[in-house]
C-alpha cells in the first residue's frame, strides 16, 4: 500500500452529505499505515447493552424469590481513565464504521444484528481547522464517542496563533455534554502526517509542548468531559533514537488513556504490535487499541488473527478497549478491514466480542 499522504486529508474539507465513498466529515478518517517490521524499512502504504445475551440465566427458584440473594456488585473503576473510566477485567468494544453504501446508522444496525450487541465506542475523525459538529446525534448516549482530531505543524500551536481555534473546538466538545475520548495528533512517531516528528524538525519535545498547550486550553474552556488519548503507532518510522514513541509522551498529568495503532499487514502477532506500548504504560494508564483490524493474507488468516487478538486481550489486564477500523472504503488501499469478509472471520469476531472479557 502506498503510504498515507497529507493530501488525503483534503477529503475532510468536503461538505457534510457529499455523495462520495466517505459520507460526511465525521466519518472520514485517514488510515494510518504501520511500517514494516524491519527498522530500516519504510511503512507500507497504507451498541450499549446487548440485544441478546450469550448465556441466559436460569429462572430463580421459589426460595430465591422469597429470600433473594444480594446481587454481586458490578466491577468498579480503579480511578484511571478520567471521564471515561477504566474497569479492570472489562473491555469496551468500539469501531470506526465506514461501510460502502451504508450510513452510520445503517452500519451500526448491521453490526448489531451480526454481533447481538452494541458498540460501546463509536469512533469519528475531525479535521484540524475544518467543520467540527456541536453534537453527534447518531451516536447513542449509551456509547462513548471517540474523536480523532487531526493535528497540524507544532509551530502553529506553540506560537499561540491557533489558540482561538483550539478554544472553539473545546467549547463544541464541552457543549456535547458527554464523555469523549479525544485522540489528538495520533501516530506522531510515523512519517506520514503533517503533525509527526519527521515533518516538525525531528523535535518530539515540541509535540509535547503542543499537547500540553491544547490540554490547558481545553481545561480553561470547561471541556472536563474529555478523556485524553495519547496514541502512537506500534513502531516508529524512521526507527531512529530521536523518534522513539516514549519521547512524545506528554506526561501522566496530561494523559488518561494510552492508545496504539497496529495492523497485521505482514502477519504480525498482536503481541508484536501492541505489547511494547502496553508494557511501557499499562501499569499507569489503561490501554486502548485505538486503531486495529485484520487483513486477508490468505485462507483462514483473518479469523486466525482475530483469535490471536482475543487470546492476547484475555491475558493483558491493562487493556480497556479495542476499536476496530471497520471499513471497506479506505482510500489508497485495496485492503478490506471489515471483520465480516467471510463467515469464518465473522464467527471469530462474534465469539471474541461476546466473550466475558468484552463487557465493559
Amino acid at each position: 500500500m502506498a503510504r498515507r499522504s497529507v493530501l488525503a486529508l483534503a477529503a475532510l474539507t468536503l461538505p457534510a452529505g457529499c455523495a462520495s465513498v466517505h459520507r460526511s466529515l465525521n466519518t472520514i478518517g485517514p488510515r494510518s499505515v504501520p511500517p514494516a517490521p524491519s527498522p530500516s524499512a519504510p511503512p507500507p502504504p497504507p451498541s450499549p447493552s446487548p440485544t441478546s445475551s450469550p448465556s441466559l440465566s436460569a429462572p430463580p427458584s421459589k426460595t430465591a424469590a422469597t429470600h433473594p440473594a444480594a446481587a454481586p456488585s458490578p466491577p468498579k473503576s480503579d480511578g484511571r481513565g478520567g471521564p471515561v473510566p477504566f474497569t479492570p477485567g472489562k473491555l469496551m468494544l468500539g469501531s470506526y464504521l465506514a461501510l460502502g453504501g451504508l450510513s452510520l446508522n445503517e452500519s451500526l444496525a448491521l453490526r448489531r444484528r451480526q454481533l447481538g450487541r452494541e458498540q460501546r465506542i463509536v469512533h469519528r475523525f475531525y479535521p484540524w481547522d475544518g467543520y467540527v459538529p456541536t453534537s453527534e446525534p447518531d451516536v447513542s448516549r449509551h456509547s462513548v464517542l471517540m474523536v480523532s482530531w487531526h493535528g497540524t505543524a507544532y509551530s502553529r500551536i506553540n506560537d499561540g496563533s491557533s489558540d482561538e481555534l483550539i478554544a472553539s473546538v473545546a467549547r463544541k466538545l464541552a457543549g456535547m455534554k458527554r464523555p469523549i475520548l479525544l485522540r489528538w495528533g495520533w501516530e506522531m512517531n510515523g512519517d506520514w502526517f503533517e503533525w509527526d516528528g519527521s515533518h516538525n524538525g525531528q523535535d518530539p519535545g515540541a509535540y509535547v509542548k503542543a499537547w500540553r498547550r491544547i490540554h490547558g486550553i481545553f481545561r480553561r474552556h470547561g471541556a472536563t468531559d474529555v478523556a485524553w488519548v495519547w496514541s502512537p503507532n506500534w513502531n516508529s518510522a524512521p526507527a531512529a533514537a530521536w523518534n522513539k514513541f516514549q519521547r512524545y509522551y506528554p506526561g501522566d498529568d496530561y494523559v488518561d488513556w494510552v492508545g496504539v495503532s497496529g495492523y497485521d499487514f505482514y502477519d504480525e502477532s498482536p503481541a508484536t504490535l501492541f505489547s511494547a506500548v502496553a508494557g511501557a504504560y499499562g501499569s499507569r494508564k489503561p490501554i486502548i487499541l485505538s486503531e486495529t483490524a485484520a487483513v486477508d493474507l490468505g485462507v483462514h488468516t483473518k479469523a486466525r488473527w482475530i483469535k490471536k487478538l482475543s487470546a492476547w486481550a484475555a491475558k493483558t489486564p491493562s487493556l480497556g478497549a479495542v476499536v476496530w477500523f471497520d471499513t471497506d472504503t479506505q482510500d489508497g488501499t485495496d485492503h478490506n478491514f471489515r471483520p465480516d469478509t467471510d463467515a469464518e472471520a465473522l464467527a471469530a469476531y462474534r465469539t471474541m466480542v461476546r466473550s466475558g472479557r468484552f463487557t465493559g
